[in-house]
């Protein structure tokens, strides 16, 4: 039924909906993830973008820069290959990654902190309101009001912002420690519990919006701290990811695409071009050169033949290689790789981070001087309220607090400024500790190369035979064809 066949000319509902489920069927396809380790900039996602949206058979591109990958939306038919070839020509070198092996790419902690901090700034902004109010003459029962709405704002707020301060000091106090957050929560605690004290027998000084100022800052600098840990990621999960979710097999009846999970010790792999090892094994059929610098460190190819050992992870750059698997899943090297880069990552430490330090000799000192502060009080004039309110204050004004806020911030914008030349931090400790390096001992020539070959000076050539060569190297696959093509300035050749 059309539109002009519907009584009263509108559409049926499905009229409307067979268009859109046609729709939805049209852009149905496969995702394919790919690391892109030159990403650096706004200019290289829309390069990156433009240039795959134009291949046929693509439906979307999209980057992500903090992560340094491209997700590829296209029909079935579209290779990886194909993609890989496209990002080269854009002057991308691309790799196949399984992106689940990353895990999930939700940061939940991340998210949950920032519904704090936005609880916190709300509640912190009209209980400043209504202070202001009191400061500008407000008495009696409209500051008795005043107060009472203030505390059923901050109350809910305070406890719900304050979780993750009041977890670790629970922690830590079980343990037979104190660290940071041991006098943040009593800090918190304590003004809460003095304002709410304060509202109820009728006083004149209450200092709801305070805690909720220090809750809501807190908060921020412990949230800077999660950014600068979640920028550097797993070196294990980056390992792991090398390994291909999908491979092709060889068997009696021809080749088959199935899941790496499916491949057996004893099976035929093949390999196609710039694909990496799925397995470790040995090469049955073929030759080519295979790149180990991600596993090794080391920039140049190696050379591969019948015969050869190749293991999981290692990219093969210029020939198909028939692999029988001798190692297949966690057996391969990459898994034990991954396996023990892990096992580093998650190893306790014996350092403690400078502010947990600075809290476990602060604090005692702190809440004796306040335990004799009530006393002194208490001598001097037995008013235990006036007593306890000294000891409260003498527990929040030393409250080390600026710690908790100035060490993040610092931490981070010490952090940025290293990710930019290329150093990632992982652990809060490692600033502090670089101050105590004296001797710094690298293991390969990899550490501190980037694994690519790279043009010197070219003599003996003019612009004819440079135009040659560029055009030579710009048809070759091999790993030193493809560096000379990069490092010549074609547009120049090309001028002259």
């Amino acid at each position: 039924m059309t539109l002009a066949e519907h009584p009263g000319g509108a559409a049926c509902p499905g009229c409307v909906a067979a268009p859109l489920a046609a729709q939805t069927a049209a852009v149905a396809g496969a995702f394919t993830d790919l690391s892109l380790p030159g990403l650096h900039c706004a200019a290289c996602i829309r390069t990156v973008e433009t240039g795959l949206a134009r291949l046929p058979g693509v439906i979307a591109a999209r980057v992500n820069l903090g992560r340094k990958q491209v997700r590829v939306h296209a029909t079935p038919g579209i290779a990886p290959e194909t993609l890989i070839d496209a990002l080269s020509e854009l002057g991308y070198a691309a790799q196949l990654i399984d992106v689940d092996t990353l895990g999930s790419t939700r940061d939940t902690h991340g998210r949950a902190l920032l519904t704090r901090i936005a609880i916190a700034g709300f509640a912190m902004m009209n209980v400043m309101l209504l202070s202001v109010a009191i400061w500008s003459g407000a008495a009696d029962a409209t500051r008795a009001m005043f107060y009472w709405i203030s505390a059923m704002i901050t109350l809910p707020a305070i406890a719900v912002c304050g979780q993750p301060f009041y977890a670790s000091a629970t922690a830590a106090l079980r343990a037979g420690r104190l660290n940071m957050d041991v006098p943040i929560s009593v800090a918190l605690i304590l003004a809460t519990a003095m304002s709410l004290f304060e509202t109820v027998a009728g006083g004149t000084h209450a200092y709801f919006e305070a805690a909720l100022s220090l809750t809501f800052f807190l908060l921020a600098g412990r949230y800077l701290d999660h950014r600068t840990r979640r920028a550097a990621r797993s070196a294990a999960a980056e390992l792991a990811a090398l390994v291909v979710p999908r491979v092709v097999r060889q068997t009696a009846t021809g080749r088959e695409t199935v899941n790496l999970a499916q491949i057996a010790v004893g099976d035929i792999v093949v390999v196609l071009p710039g694909a990496r090892i799925p397995v470790d094994g040995i090469v049955i059929d073929g030759s080519s050169r295979i790149d180990q610098s991600v596993l090794t460190g080391e920039s140049l190819p190696v050379a591969a033949r019948t015969g050869s050992t190749l293991i999981a992870g290692a990219l093969n750059l210029t020939g198909l290689l028939r692999v029988r698997a001798t190692a297949v899943g966690d057996d391969t090297t990459l898994r034990r790789m991954v396996t023990m880069i892990d096992a580093a990552e998650t190893a306790r430490n014996r350092y403690t981070a400078l502010a947990d330090r600075a809290a476990a000799i602060y604090a005692p000192l702190v809440h004796l001087l306040a335990l004799a502060a009530f006393i002194g009080w208490m001598l001097i004039d037995g008013d235990a309220r006036h007593a306890i309110g000294v000891a409260i204050a003498v527990l929040i004004i030393t409250c080390p607090c600026a710690l908790g806020l100035a060490v993040p911030a610092v931490s981070t914008a010490a952090a940025g400024a290293l990710f930019r030349r290329g150093v990632l931090i992982k652990d809060g400790t490692a600033l502090e500790r670089l101050a105590q390096i004296d001797t710094v001992v690298f293991d390969k020539t990899g550490t501190l190369t980037i694994g690519q070959l790279g043009v010197g000076t070219l003599s003996g050539l003019d612009d004819t035979g440079l135009s040659i060569l560029l055009a030579l190297a710009q048809g070759s696959t091999h790993p030193v064809a493809q560096a000379i093509a990069a490092g010549l300035d074609a547009p120049t050749i090309a001028a002259a």
